[in-house]
């Protein structure tokens, strides 16, 4: 697909980056957090969760503006079947998820997957698309914050 590039290399790069990466600046492989906005928050799961190898890296996802699985984007694999089986790869995992305007249409979407997660959900105030939002101090941006405190503090709670 032209939209999704080569989904292969991009697999191969976080599975050897993520762990070279933490290695080298002295991050925790146990405490990494993947995070994507719109296109990038589809990712979260296209990419994140592919498999149970990239899936094992992550410790939370922050998933904002757009959801993988919710409608299609015509890519392969952007079916609701497909995406409910990356979801079912979560595990553990915690997901913040938030949105502009509604966060209906995921929670809807998520709630009709059967596939039970440890979901944040937040709707924003805000009518753009945008990921400044956590620029401003208001208290989503702090909600935002107190989850990832937790969810470092916690880190990892399965094994690769």
């Amino acid at each position: 697909d032209e939209l999704v590039g080569d989904l292969e290399a991009a697999l191969a790069y976080c599975k050897k980056a993520v762990p070279d990466i933490c290695k080298k600046y002295g991050g925790n492989e146990s405490k990494v957090i993947l995070m994507g906005f719109s296109r990038g928050s589809i990712a979260c799961n296209y990419i994140g969760l592919h498999d149970d190898e990239i899936a094992s890296l992550w410790c939370g996802m922050i998933c904002h503006s757009h959801y993988d699985g919710v409608r299609r984007w015509n890519y392969t694999g952007d079916d609701r079947a497909s995406a409910i089986g990356r979801l079912k790869r979560l595990n553990s995992i915690p997901q913040f998820i938030s949105h502009e305007h509604s966060i209906d249409e995921t929670r809807e979407y998520l709630a009709g997957t059967k596939v039970h997660g440890d979901f944040t959900l937040l709707k924003l105030p805000f009518p753009n698309h945008t990921d400044r939002w956590v620029l401003k101090d208001i208290p989503q941006r702090n909600q935002l914050r107190d989850w990832v405190r937790q969810i470092v503090v916690r880190g990892k709670s399965r094994t690769k």
